[in-house]
């Protein structure tokens, strides 16, 4: 089972915590973690674009000119897709984007993400993560006493507010509770920083 350094927020480590095999020690399966971004990204689109076809387009009730005996070519409406100011042919209508991957797959996309942070060495475990009151100033603290540059996703077990709230100004880190962590944030963020508590909830889960 892999191991990992245990540290406080000063920086000093205090001891290894030992990760579950299955889940943080497992081949990461490119594949898998392709298809979940594209998902997840699909699942993020608006999906709001929209074109007035000929229909919908303001005028052109009127036909511009009688049908036959002008020597010009027949037309029905100054709003076809031909003409200036006319309607678009196959247009972006609002749909919905969002699909859904087979919960293994999606087991399977959460499960190589964290091996690959083991395995490139950027999962950070913090003994306890606790702020009496929102400060910036004492979190980029915390992030220089691990040597952290800010490319560092966040990780907590309980969501402490002040924590979210000192961290949320610092640019290229982000602040997550651990039921809201995610393939893409962890592929995104080059550093795990992420509580004992946390881990155990994720061991939990996926086990």
């Amino acid at each position: 089972m892999p191991r990992v350094a245990l540290y406080d927020v000063s920086g000093a480590q205090i001891g290894e915590y030992e990760l579950n095999d299955d889940i943080f020690g497992i081949e990461p399966n490119q594949a898998v973690l392709y298809d979940f971004v594209k998902m997840q990204l699909a699942n993020k689109r608006v999906g709001t674009a929209s074109t007035k076809t000929r229909a919908e387009v303001r005028g052109g009730g009127k036909k511009p000119w009688r049908q036959k005996g002008t020597g010009r070519a027949r037309v029905g409406s100054s709003r076809n897709p031909v003409w200036k100011g006319g309607g678009i042919t196959f247009g972006p209508k609002p749909r919905d984007y969002s699909y859904k991957l087979p919960k293994k797959v999606r087991r399977l996309a959460m499960k190589s993400a964290l091996s690959s942070k083991v395995i490139d060495n950027s999962i950070i475990i913090l003994d306890q993560l606790i702020m009496d009151e929102p400060k910036t100033k004492d979190f980029v603290g915390i992030l220089d006493s691990l040597n952290l540059d800010y490319g560092t996703l966040v990780v907590t077990a309980d969501g402490n507010a002040n924590v979210s709230k000192s961290a949320r100004n610092i640019p290229g880190v982000k602040s997550l509770k651990v039921e809201f962590i995610n393939v893409y944030d962890l592929l995104k963020y080059e550093t795990l920083l992420i509580t004992r508590d946390a881990v155990a909830r994720i061991e939990e889960v996926f086990a």
